[in-house]
């Protein structure tokens, strides 16, 4: 099976073997809220799945 690579693209794996993502939602919109809740979206999230996912999502 071909690996999804558009999905792997939005995807970060850390030495550990942990998934992060950036967080939903901050792409537009925030010029509004505050400094502090802006940056907070900018960061890396940890991104549950389950290893059958994982095989599927992401090359080892």
């Amino acid at each position: 099976m071909k690996t999804n690579k558009s999905y792997t693209k939005r995807l970060r794996v850390t030495k550990n073997g942990k998934i992060l993502a950036r967080s939903p939602g901050q792409n537009h919109f925030n010029s509004k809220e505050s400094r502090r809740s802006q940056l907070k979206k900018k960061l890396n999230v940890p991104f549950p799945m389950r290893n059958k996912d994982i095989r599927r999502f992401i090359i080892k």
